[in-house]
């Protein structure tokens, strides 16, 4: 329950500093590293499949991460949340940047 409550102050405090520092809507850029599987990977990008992102991958050093870098027009800084939290929900261990 406790890291559900931090998740949300994080979410509210998000919201704040996007309305706050751009004009909507906007292309805002994701950042996310997973665990360098090829489905993992391919389920993050599907996500954002059909939203005109543009994907760049690269892989650590030792091959066992991928950072995943997605530009993407957002209509608002709801809508920069929600994806957030889908990605959340729908890939295990994926870390939000």
């Amino acid at each position: 329950m406790e890291s559900t409550n931090n998740s949300d102050e994080f979410y509210k405090k998000l919201k704040v500093q996007l309305q706050d520092t751009a004009l909507w809507p906007t292309t805002y850029l994701y950042k996310f590293i997973v665990i360098s599987e090829t489905e993992k990977i391919n389920q993050l990008k599907e996500l954002f499949n059909h939203q005109g992102a543009v994907i760049n991958t690269r892989e650590s050093k030792n091959g066992k991460y991928t950072s995943v870098s997605i530009n993407v027009r957002m209509k608002n800084p709801d809508a920069v949340i929600a994806k957030y939290k889908e990605v959340a929900v729908k890939i295990e261990g994926v870390i939000s940047l």
